[in-house]
């Protein structure tokens, strides 16, 4: 039997009752206490998931000395205070995605993580599913060849939250969430892209955004909405490679087909999943059996349930089981491409990185 990780939650809200379900299910896992401002939503995630602590100050939370690490499912500008503040405890930190509000919110966390020699591990669910998994196999068995471009892309025809009815206000303001569709779905897409491409190092970016389509006039007031619903740009990496990127909250179409990586001998789409070849004269488009490649994974080569999502490799790694994969750095890239385009947008021009990182300014909350 592997240790079990006892876990504090900060934040009770949709995205952390989540997080307690897939816990619940995890065997060495337990959430022991949960933390939130409002009492309401924090007394429902305790009762509904059996935890028995909860509290509405983190700081008195993370003086427990049985809690190991901490979740952090809060706000997006509240990501980089809260997860400094328990990494400073001496917790391993778990957080929502995206990894921060901003870029150097988000290289603050890395590097506290490093200073303090703890762990540091971003959402980023894409890693984990089976389409990236087995397109991760025929790159590393080099069935693409010399990949040279990818097309990170992300589809809602009307998704925007609270305004098309669904989630809450704030998730749509700058105050709190900092961005829209790439900040809530973008980064998934990015993530994954640069954890298959292994994680270069962005160069120059072009982006722009846009709030176009009409919304509901008193769900627009009462949010405040200030955020984009679309965003388009192209981003040059080193190792000669490049990367365009579509994303949409709300678009007049009827679909957008999943990421592509291209290479010199092949190329694959991850939804709906495809690998794509000439042999010759002959052109030739596959498919493949995912499950069957997650099932032999799983138990022919004794993975067990190490890369079965992203909380369960984090149980995992945490117990030494795994070695946790870099999400903090593909997280951390991923945030100052999203930066690069948002800054390219406001400027109507290319950036560079070293733009980006003189010109990026902290987004953060300040903790009372």
């Amino acid at each position: 039997m592997e240790k079990k990780i006892k876990i504090g939650m900060i934040g009770a809200g949709q995205i952390s009752k989540h997080h307690l379900e897939r816990y619940s299910k995890i065997a060495g896992a337990e959430v022991v206490a949960i933390c939130d401002v409002n009492e309401e939503t924090l007394a429902d995630a305790a009762q509904r998931f059996n935890v028995s602590h909860t509290y509405t100050d983190f700081r008195e939370m993370l003086k427990r000395e049985d809690i190991e690490a901490v979740d952090v499912c809060v706000h997006n500008n509240l990501h980089a205070p809260l997860t400094i503040t328990s990494l400073q405890a001496g917790k391993h930190v778990y957080c929502e995605k995206p990894m921060a509000g901003s870029y150097v919110d988000a290289k603050n966390m890395a590097e506290t993580a490093q200073r303090l020699g703890l762990k540091l591990h971003i959402q980023l669910s894409t890693l984990y599913e089976k389409e990236t998994r087995v397109a991760k196999e025929m790159i590393d068995n080099d069935m693409l060849g010399e990949i040279y471009h990818a097309r990170s892309t992300g589809f809602r025809r009307r998704g925007r939250p609270y305004v098309d009815g669904y989630g809450r206000a704030d998730f749509v303001r700058k105050e709190f969430a900092s961005g829209g569709a790439l900040y809530d779905m973008g980064v998934y897409h990015i993530s994954c892209l640069l954890y298959l491409l292994g994680n270069p190092n962005a160069l120059r970016m072009s982006g722009k955004s846009y709030q176009k389509i009409e919304m509901d006039a008193e769900r627009q007031r009462k949010s405040g909405y200030n955020v984009e619903e679309f965003i388009a740009g192209f981003v040059r990496l080193d190792q000669d490679l490049t990367l365009d990127i579509i994303e949409a909250w709300a678009v007049n179409l009827d679909h957008i087909e999943g990421s592509v990586i291209l290479g010199s001998k092949g190329g694959v789409r991850l939804s709906p999943f495809g690998y794509f070849f000439n042999n010759g004269d002959i052109e030739l488009n596959a498919t493949a059996n995912l499950d069957s490649f997650i099932w032999r994974k799983t138990t022919v080569r004794e993975e067990g349930d190490i890369y079965a999502g992203s909380q369960e490799h984090w149980i995992a790694a945490l117990q030494g089981r795994v070695e946790l994969l870099p999400t903090a750095q593909i997280a951390l890239n991923t945030m100052l491409i999203s930066d690069g385009l948002y800054l390219s947008s406001q400027l109507n021009r290319e950036v560079s990185a070293e733009e980006v990182l003189q010109l990026c300014k902290s987004t953060a909350i300040l903790l009372e």
